[in-house]
């Protein structure tokens, strides 16, 4: 998403094509995209950039979100499923999409109806597995019932845990991989976010999460120094740190860090040779988790748009 989509202006072509070839000669086998990022322009990317390499990597994309009219929509009716995946074929240069998650649930179309269309598309050879986005564990059991669900993706870090409610236990109790999104907590567990609303360019999302609002943040930067000191105990990055954690928790987890810097990507894939013992994985858990976050990590008319299980205020 980072490339095309939703944290300012979105870097050239020619730098984000130089980041994806790199990330693919490094060892890069899993890119996840979608039709909402930069209203097509994301996979168009990918396609004009992987598909010479297509046997090399695991596609995944999402349908259900996408720009209308220059206006992001939830539309998740067969006939929208079908006919986003059709355009996605195209623009990804390929015949077949590994993994199609349902980006978001329509609350307007029965989820059996959404994942029916899905469970065609898997008939037609035009996809191999289904996943979903951003839902509750009976939403994904609803929709298991309808056809296997592959994989789960929500968002998961140390700051955001409401996935350990019950979508990882359902995931795993149903077999599917858990995928956890912005698993660097939005570029908070970096470290280099002092400042959001001077360092954040204009039309970037994190400007209306309530946790970057200033009050809030404030007080999140307070968490950092001492998992900063943690990092340097294990002699990793405080990225590669967040990375690790995840890796630590389940081996059905695939993590998803997004980046547009070179040296960032180099950085995240240090992170699986981060070895953390089970005592440092108990201080990171009760430095940084929801009673100790401040704000949500979305605003309400979002929260709107999920079901995802929440915490307590």
């Amino acid at each position: 998403m980072n490339l095309s989509h939703a944290y300012g202006q979105p870097p050239s072509r020619e730098n984000a094509a130089a980041l994806l070839r790199q990330a693919l000669d490094s060892g890069v086998d899993f890119f996840d995209t979608a039709a909402l990022y930069g209203f097509g322009a994301n996979e168009s990317l990918l396609g004009e950039v992987l598909a010479p390499y297509r046997q090399r990597f695991v596609l995944a994309s999402k349908c259900g979100m996408a720009g209308v009219d220059g206006k992001r929509v939830i539309d998740g009716r067969p006939e929208t499923i079908k006919a986003t995946c059709e355009a996605a074929l195209q623009r990804l240069r390929t015949e077949v999409i590994d993994l199609y998650y349902l980006h978001r649930r329509d609350f307007n179309v029965p989820i059996a109806d959404s994942v029916g269309a899905l469970a065609d598309l898997v008939a037609a050879g035009n996809i191999r597995a289904i996943g979903l986005s951003e839902v509750s564990a009976e939403t994904i059991r609803q929709a298991h019932a309808v056809h296997p669900v592959s994989a789960v993706q929500s968002e998961y870090s140390l700051w955001s845990r409401e996935a350990e409610i019950a979508v990882i236990d359902t995931c795993r109790q149903i077999g599917a991989a858990f995928v956890a999104f912005s698993p660097l907590a939005r570029g908070f567990l970096c470290g280099e976010l002092t400042d959001p609303a001077a360092q954040l360019q204009a039309g970037d999302i994190r400007l209306a999460m309530p946790r970057f609002s200033p009050d809030n943040y404030a007080r999140n930067l307070a968490l950092l120094p001492e998992y900063q000191a943690m990092a340097g105990e294990v002699g990793c990055s405080p990225a590669q740190l967040a990375l690790a954690w995840i890796l630590a928790r389940q081996p059905e987890m695939v993590v998803i860090p997004g980046t547009r810097s070179l040296a960032h990507l180099e950085d995240n894939l240090g992170a699986g040779r981060v070895v953390l013992g089970a005592d440092l994985v108990a201080r990171l858990d009760a430095l940084i988790n929801e009673k100790t976050v401040s704000g949500p990590r979305y605003n309400a008319a979002t929260f709107k748009e999920i079901d995802t299980e929440q915490f307590p205020a």
